[in-house]
């Protein structure tokens, strides 16, 4: 005979679990809660890791304030009062359709405790009104060397491994040419502001966009890797230089394109033909300058290990690699570095260091007061003298 099923007796209290199904059920809770939390942290560090690795060309970096302008006049801008919009020196101006130079602060010029008036040097392209978002941008002229500069050159495409790279070449006498490669947040426009110095020294100048770039071939994976991969594009260049008659080569790289050049220099199969390097505002410490990027976007100090990581992750083997290129010990041509302490996403101090461990080779030239990759806005006339010196006995 089986067994009566148990039946409560009226008032009985009814157990809907015991002890060890209610310990599963929360241990199963604990476990989909930390799941849950794990799966957010990874999407926030991969979020915040987007600002360096998505960093699209021409578009502002995080770090760079949107400034409001309250009014023009002939030969004046008032704009939001602001650090960036205090800072000394030459700028393009840039907003949604529109570009303009702006110069120095007007120190005398009628105007409110919260704003600030520029000198409006010109209006490139579109018109500035009253409450425009627009922002400082090292990129001081649009266009090609021919429409903004009004040089004689050539568009070229440079076969790379990825596809052709457009580039400008405007030539010159000189055997060594000089190859300029730009960085994080700017376009192949932006080493114009030197183009015209260059000439007049007669260096022929290659101009050279890399992956990721406006007519470039786009990253197989979508991702900025902060010059480990680019440098190879930098590399092609060489080769094209090379190839049409350059029997040396100085690499002048803003940001990240400044890191592409110290690869090049340490891995290219002719390192030989480099006999200098420009770097302005380096990028030597990638983990540094996510992190800058990720607080620049909000990101919750904890989550900023997460960042690292996730780009880490997302760049595969190549970020492994990415201190050798700055080891001081690897460093082999002459170089000149422009930087200085108002850089916000590539620290001062990491190129500090380098001069400091490299004297016979490395000479820094400091620049107050000039953001990332802003180097020459700041400063044109001493930037161009330090350039000079440089370049003299390279010729």
């Amino acid at each position: 005979m089986s067994p009566r099923p148990f039946l409560p007796l009226a008032g009985d209290p009814v157990r809907h679990d015991t002890g060890p199904v209610r310990t599963v059920k929360a241990t199963a809770a604990a476990v989909t809660a930390a799941l849950a939390a794990g799966a957010a942290s990874v999407a926030a560090g991969r979020l915040a890791s987007d600002a360096a690795l998505k960093a699209p060309p021409g578009r502002p970096l995080p770090t760079e304030p949107r400034l409001t302008v309250h009014s023009t006049a002939a030969g004046q801008i008032t704009l939001t009062r602001d650090l960036a919009s205090l800072r000394p020196g030459t700028y393009g101006l840039a907003g949604n359709g529109s570009h303009a130079v702006v110069g120095p602060v007007l120190q005398d010029a009628p105007h409110l405790p919260d704003t600030v008036v520029r000198r409006l040097e010109r209006v490139t392209h579109g018109f500035l009104h009253p409450r425009d978002k627009v922002w400082l941008t090292p990129n001081v002229h649009v266009g090609d060397p021919g429409s903004a500069l009004g040089l004689d050159h050539a568009d070229v495409d440079v076969p790379g491994e990825l596809g052709p790279l457009p580039a400008w070449f405007v030539p010159g006498v000189r055997e060594t040419w000089v190859i300029t490669v730009h960085g994080l947040g700017t376009t192949r426009e932006l080493p114009l502001n030197i183009m015209e110095f260059l000439h007049r020294r007669h260096f022929p100048v290659l101009d050279v966009a890399y992956r990721g770039d406006l007519g470039a071939p786009r990253p197989p994976d979508g991702l900025n890797h902060l010059g480990e991969t680019e440098w190879r594009d930098l590399d092609a260049a060489i080769g094209y230089a090379v190839r049409y008659g350059a029997e040396r080569v100085v690499l002048h790289g803003w940001s990240i394109g400044a890191t592409m050049a110290l690869r090049a220099a340490l891995h290219s199969e002719l390192r030989g033909r480099i006999s200098g390097l420009v770097l302005d505002s380096p990028v030597l410490d990638w983990e540094a300058t996510l992190r800058a990027l990720a607080r620049a976007r909000h990101t919750p100090r904890p989550l900023l290990p997460l960042a690292v990581r996730a780009a880490q992750g997302r760049m595969g083997p190549d970020g492994d690699r990415l201190a050798d290129a700055s080891d001081p010990e690897r460093l082999t041509v002459p170089t000149l570095i422009f930087h200085g302490p108002g850089d916000a996403v590539a620290p001062w101090r990491f190129s500090r260091r380098l001069a400091a461990r490299r004297p016979n080779l490395v000479a820094l030239h400091t620049v107050p007061n000039a953001p990332h990759s802003a180097m020459w806005n700041a400063d044109p006339e001493n930037y161009e003298e330090a350039l000079r010196r440089f370049l003299t006995p390279l010729m």
